[in-house]
């Protein structure tokens, strides 16, 4: 691998690659559609994949501590917030109320329900 100074947009390494015909015509053409040259374009989809990867092993990360399950829990947390300041304010649930629907009230509510 060579390296050049002031090439493009701060691309300074000269790599050889090869591609499949159909991938190489494709990505001639999204580099067309989106007003770059190849290398840019290759430049930007080699950044886009590293970083997916990157935020896919973040994740993985998050879900083995537990943490996607505590983002469920803030997110019934927060539907429960919400029913009861709809119920406060007079809102949609008011004429339905029987005393046991709202959460916190006897275990009848959403939470309750999603066990």
């Amino acid at each position: 691998m060579s390296h050049t100074r002031g090439n493009l947009n701060g691309m300074t390494a000269k790599v050889t690659l090869s591609f499949s015909d159909e991938t190489i015509a494709e990505a001639r053409r999204y580099a067309e559609r989106d007003g770059l040259s190849l290398s840019a374009w290759m430049d930007r989809a080699a950044k886009e994949k590293a970083l997916r990867e990157l935020f896919n092993a973040h994740a993985q990360v998050l879900k083995r501590a537990g943490f996607d399950k505590l983002e469920k829990q803030a997110l019934a947390d927060e539907a429960d917030y919400e029913t009861v300041t709809d119920e406060l304010r007079g809102g949609t649930l008011r004429g339905r109320r029987t005393g046991g629907d709202l959460p916190g009230r006897g275990g009848h509510g959403k939470r309750a329900a999603q066990g």
